[in-house]
């Protein structure tokens, strides 16, 4: 069976996984959703303005955040940082580590900083946007039948 990027990613967040053959359109669990993706990126800077960090210390931080509901693999977490120090938003520097080799230690640029900025503005509209909508569904709720 060959699935499109996005099929197989619902097969991954559907519990029900009832038809492998069409899986965006056999379950309505509430499981099928899209999830933010990239949401790891503001997660990262945000650990990164409040204390420099490796990427160990990153990845266990990432765990304790209230906000990201799921974690990713360290390989997902090192290729966001390797692209962030590439675009200038993060910096790195070698430090010795405790008995062992060297620690690469990620801290936010100042242009890092203005990207987390844009990452807030920008989840402060979509927010605005996704209230008027469960706005707009509740509504429905509330209308009599036939309107």
């Amino acid at each position: 069976m060959n699935l499109n990027p996005i099929e197989s990613e619902m097969i991954k967040m559907c519990s029900h996984k009832k038809n492998y053959e069409h899986p965006v359109n056999s379950c309505s669990c509430d499981t099928n959703v899209p999830r933010i993706a990239g949401f790891v990126i503001p997660c990262l800077l945000i650990l990164l303005k409040k204390q420099p960090s490796h990427g160990y210390e990153l990845m266990e931080k990432l765990e304790k955040l209230s906000f990201l509901d799921a974690v990713p693999n360290p390989g997902v977490v090192y290729r966001h940082l390797r692209n962030l120090e590439e675009e200038g938003m993060v910096e790195s520097k070698l430090e010795p580590g405790s008995g062992g080799p060297a620690r690469k230690i990620y801290s936010l640029s100042p242009e890092g900083e203005d990207y987390l900025k844009s990452w807030v503005v920008n989840i402060r509209n979509r927010k605005s946007l996704l209230d008027k909508f469960l706005a707009a569904c509740e509504s429905l709720d509330h209308e009599p039948e036939g309107e």
